[in-house]
């Protein structure tokens, strides 16, 4: 008895610099388990290649002219068909306001554009398995933005339990539940629920959400 095949996880590459895009399908198109479902050089085109091909995770520029990345993840949250296409951020600025702006609008990670290739490959990998890519770097940079703009009512979060609370202000600090767990000498699947659970209540759809809903409230760990 054969098991089914491995799922072979499709994505779409929207860029405006044809070098970048080209780099990019060859790296997905040696890739085992990868498939590119397309290419885009604009935001508007992005839009339709998505509504198109449904891709599982798309490789998204932010400065891109016309329609701009931003644009493109807003209208891809306003979509309930479209939602399920995770967006990971290709970007050749580490930390910036574009960025803070994406996590908000719901990219679920960030890779620079000179990343080495199995660190692209990984972001796509654990971005289409419901996973956020928040590098620890980045992590801190962006809480440090969120700090300047302030804290702000979060819909939801009188729904969390203490441990909730406490769980989700640590996945804000970009640690893995491994690295939770070790620091607050529990289990990683104790982490794993209280995380879940916190956010079903919020209604994020992945971690890069939690992660927003704790920078906004101004949730840290106790310490």
């Amino acid at each position: 008895m054969t098991g089914e095949p491995p799922r072979v996880i499709r994505v779409a590459i929207a860029d405006d610099q044809a070098v970048v895009r080209m780099g990019l399908r060859a790296l997905l198109e040696r890739e085992p388990g990868l498939e590119c479902a397309g290419e885009a050089a604009d935001g508007a085109a992005a839009l339709a290649l998505v509504r198109r091909t449904r891709p599982d995770v798309l490789l998204l520029d932010i400065r891109m002219p016309g329609t701009d990345g931003l644009a493109v993840l807003r209208a891809l949250a306003g979509d309930p068909e479209l939602r399920g296409t995770r967006v990971v951020v290709v970007t050749t600025f580490a930390v910036d306001e574009y960025v803070f702006a994406a996590l908000q609008a719901g990219a679920s990670g960030f890779v620079l554009k000179d990343s080495a290739p199995d660190e692209l490959v990984n972001a796509v990998r654990v971005v289409a398995a419901g996973e956020a890519l928040l590098s620890p770097a980045i992590t801190r940079k962006v809480i440090g933005l969120f700090g300047r703009h302030g804290t702000e009512p979060v819909e939801g979060l009188d729904l969390l339990t203490p441990r909730e609370r406490e769980l989700a202000a640590w996945v804000a600090t970009g640690r893995s539940n491994e690295e939770i767990a070790r620091e607050l000498v529990i289990s990683p699947e104790t982490v794993r629920t209280h995380v879940s659970r916190a956010m079903v209540k919020l209604r994020a759809r992945d971690r890069a959400q939690l992660v927003v809903f704790a920078m906004r409230a101004g949730l840290t760990p106790p310490g």
